[in-house]
C-alpha cells in the first residue's frame, strides 16, 4: 500500500468565498442605514451655539438612532471576530444559501475577510468613539466609510481589508506562521 492510500484525504482548507460576500452585502446595507441615520441625527445637527452634538450630553449623543445602529454593527464585527462559526451572517450563508449553490471552485484563506473585519470595527469604533467624545461629523464619515468598503465587496468582489491584509502579509507585517519544528 502507498504512502497516499494509507493517510485519509486531506479537508480542503479555506472557506467559500461567496459567504463573505453575502455578509459584505447585509453589512453594507446595514450601514448605509447607519449613514443616513447619522447624517440626520445630532452629529451634523447644528443650533444658534453651532454644533449641536458640541452641547449634548454623552447619553444623548450615545442615543442618536445612528449611533445605536453602528453600535450593533460593531457587535457583529466582534462577534464574526470571536466566533466566526456562529456569527449570524455565516450561518445565515451556510444553512439557507450555500446549500442551493453548486459547490465553490475555489476556497479562501479565512484569514484576509477576518482581517477585514477587524479593519471594520477598527473604522466603526473610531466613529462610535469620536461621537461620543462629541466631534461633528466623525459618526457620518466612519459609516460611509465602512459602507463603501462593504459595498465594494459585495457588489463587485473588492475586499478592500483583504487587499490591505495581503499588503501587509509581503511586507511581513501579518499572517506569519511559527516555523516548523
Amino acid at each position: 500500500m502507498s504512502t497516499s492510500e494509507s493517510r485519509p484525504a486531506a479537508r480542503p482548507q479555506g472557506i467559500d468565498p461567496r459567504g463573505p460576500r453575502f455578509a459584505a452585502a447585509i453589512t453594507s446595507t446595514l450601514l448605509l442605514i447607519a449613514t443616513f441615520l447619522s447624517a440626520i441625527g445630532i452629529s451634523t445637527a447644528q443650533d444658534a451655539t453651532g454644533w449641536a452634538i458640541t452641547d449634548a450630553s454623552l447619553i444623548q449623543r450615545a442615543a442618536d438612532p445612528g449611533f445605536i445602529l453602528l453600535s450593533v454593527i460593531a457587535l457583529l464585527f466582534v462577534w464574526s471576530l470571536a466566533s466566526p462559526r456562529t456569527q449570524p451572517y455565516g450561518v445565515l450563508f451556510r444553512r439557507f444559501i450555500a446549500p442551493r449553490l453548486a459547490p465553490p471552485v475555489d476556497l479562501e484563506d479565512p484569514r484576509p475577510p477576518q482581517f477585514a473585519q477587524a479593519v471594520g470595527l477598527f473604522v466603526v469604533g473610531l466613529g462610535l468613539v469620536l461621537q461620543l467624545f462629541g466631534v461633528p461629523w466623525a459618526l457620518p464619515i466612519a459609516s460611509a466609510a465602512a459602507f463603501v468598503a462593504a459595498f465594494l465587496n459585495a457588489a463587485f468582489g473588492l475586499c478592500l481589508g483583504c487587499q490591505l491584509y495581503l499588503l501587509l502579509a509581503r511586507a511581513g507585517l501579518v499572517g506569519r506562521r511559527p516555523a516548523a519544528a
